[in-house]
């Protein structure tokens, strides 16, 4: 079985923007599509984005290993414990709180351990794998 290699910070960086723009993408989306209405109830309006911002991340990283971004960058998320395994969901959501609170500062501990950990890894328990071919 090969090794797999720790990602590193730009391949990180690469999905983190990719992701970004995904998520812009959807608001947008969803935005015109809400536009076709007459009117739409405001909670529905900040469920929907609210649901799009903080359910993107979890769910992919805890069902595929890793967000659109992180697949287009050629990286996954596992845990720490069992390279095989995707994080739960519980700790996907810990994970992106805690990205989502720091920002990029979370991304300044990569370059700092062996197991290129950021702040949200070792918080969850996950590390991000350069993926195999």
């Amino acid at each position: 079985m090969k090794e797999k290699n720790y990602a590193q910070l730009p391949d990180r960086v690469k999905a983190a923007v990719i992701d970004s723009i995904l998520l812009i993408a959807a608001v947008y989306l969803i935005s015109e599509i809400f536009a076709q209405f007459e009117t739409v109830p405001q909670y529905i309006r900040i469920t929907a984005f609210v649901l799009i911002f903080v359910c993107y991340d979890p769910i992919f990283t805890s069902v595929y290993g890793g967000t659109i971004g992180h697949s287009y960058a050629g990286i996954s998320v596992k845990k720490d414990r069992n390279r095989n395994k995707n994080i739960s969901f519980f700790a996907a959501l810990l994970r992106f709180v805690f990205k989502a609170s720091l920002g990029w500062i979370s991304l300044l501990t990569v370059t700092g351990n062996e197991k290129k950990k950021a702040i949200h890894d070792l918080v969850a328990g996950s590390v991000v794998l350069e993926k195999t071919t």
